[in-house]
C-alpha cells in the first residue's frame, strides 16, 4: 500500500505517473483541504478537484485546474449581477461544486463526498480529504489576514509574507482513514507540493504529524523546488517570509524530522552533500514533468528510492 500526501497541480501530475507504475487499488491520496473555500455560496475543494479532474483525464491541462473546454456563461452573469470574478470556475466545474455543496448540506461529510466523487469520474484509487473539519490556510500579511486563495488568486501573492496560519486546526481531526492508512502503509509519499500550504497544511491537523514520526514505512519527499525557484506556485515567497531557504535544503529541513529520504532535481545535484548532512539519503533525477514519460521515470525512480532504503 502506497500513501501520498498531495497538494494541487504538482501532486496531481505526479500521481499521473504513479498511477501508471502501480495500480490505483494500492494507491490512497490523502489532499489537502486548507486551500478550500466557499465561493457564490459553493462549498470549492480546488486540490481534491485537480487531483480527481486530472487523473481522470478531463483536467483543462494548460491551466492545471478546471475541467478542459468548459465555458464561463455563469460567471459572465454573476458578475452582471455585481459579483468579483477574481476566481473563475466554468460551468461544468461549478456543477462539481453544486453538487459538493448539496450533498454536504444533506449531513454528508466530506470524505463521503469525495469518495462519491471519485467513482463518478472512474478512479479506483482511494482519495480523503486530510480532514472533515472546516480549516483553512491563512497568510498573515501587512494588509491583514488572508485566506490563501486571496492572497494568491486575488491578490496575486503582491503581500509580504509575515505568518502562515492554519484556522481551525486545532479543533481538525484526521479524516476517517487517514490515520489507519498511514499506520498500514508499505511507502509514503510527499508528493512534489508546497512544503508550507499544501503539505504543511495537512502536518497541521492533529495526529497526522505524529502518525508519520511513527510510521513503519519508508517515507520520501519529493522537492517542488528546482533551482532555487518552484516550477509552479508562490512556495518561494511563503518560504523566504517565514526564514527558510527557498531551496531543497529548506524542503528537507521541513520534513526532516519524519522523513528517510529526499529526491531532488539534477539540477541541485551540488546540494546532495548539505541535505545528506541532515541525516537523509538523497537521490538526484529529473522532477521536471513536461510530459507522460517523465512523470512516470519520477515515479519509478522515488519507488526505487523507497525499495533501496528499506
Amino acid at each position: 500500500m502506497i500513501v501520498v500526501l498531495a497538494g494541487g497541480v504538482g501532486a496531481a501530475r505526479f500521481l499521473q505517473g504513479l498511477v501508471q507504475v502501480v495500480p490505483q487499488d494500492q494507491i490512497t491520496v490523502i489532499g489537502n483541504t486548507g486551500d478550500d473555500r466557499e465561493f457564490y455560496g459553493l462549498h470549492v475543494s480546488p486540490d481534491l478537484d485537480i487531483v480527481t479532474y486530472t487523473l481522470s483525464g478531463v483536467v483543462d491541462e494548460t491551466r492545471g485546474w478546471g475541467l478542459q473546454n468548459d465555458t464561463y456563461n455563469t460567471m459572465s452573469q454573476l458578475t452582471q449581477y455585481g459579483n468579483e470574478d477574481w476566481f473563475m470556475l466554468g460551468d461544468r466545474d461549478l456543477a462539481t461544486h453544486i453538487n459538493r455543496t448539496n450533498l454536504l448540506r444533506q449531513g454528508k461529510t466530506l470524505s463521503e463526498v469525495t469518495d462519491d466523487l471519485r467513482k463518478r469520474f472512474g478512479l479506483g484509487l482511494r482519495l480523503l480529504p486530510m480532514t472533515d473539519q472546516p480549516m483553512a490556510t491563512h497568510i498573515r500579511t501587512p494588509v491583514g489576514l488572508l485566506h490563501f486563495q486571496e492572497y494568491m488568486v486575488k491578490r496575486r501573492c503582491a503581500d509580504a509574507v509575515q505568518d502562515v496560519v492554519y484556522v481551525g486546526a486545532e479543533e481538525a481531526r484526521p479524516a476517517p482513514g487517514v490515520l489507519e492508512a498511514l499506520k498500514k502503509a508499505d511507502t509514503i509519499l510527499l508528493a512534489p507540493s508546497n512544503p508550507i500550504v499544501s503539505i504543511g497544511s495537512i502536518l497541521a491537523v492533529p495526529g497526522i504529524h505524529d502518525a508519520l514520526h511513527e510510521a513503519s514505512a519508508m517515507i520520501v519527499a519529493v522537492s517542488p523546488i528546482v533551482a532555487g525557484a518552484p516550477i509552479k506556485g508562490p512556495a518561494d515567497k511563503l518560504m523566504s517570509g517565514l526564514g527558510m531557504e527557498v531551496s531543497a535544503v529548506g524542503v528537507a529541513r521541513c520534513y526532516r524530522d519524519f522523513l528517510d529520504i529526499m529526491v531532488i532535481d539534477q539540477q541541485d545535484s551540488h546540494l546532495v552533500s548539505e541535505i545528506e548532512d541532515l541525516g537523509l539519503p538523497t537521490v538526484t533525477t529529473n522532477t521536471i514533468m513536461r510530459d507522460r514519460e517523465n512523470k512516470v521515470a519520477l515515479a519509478r525512480a522515488v519507488l526505487e528510492a523507497a525499495a533501496h532504503g528499506r
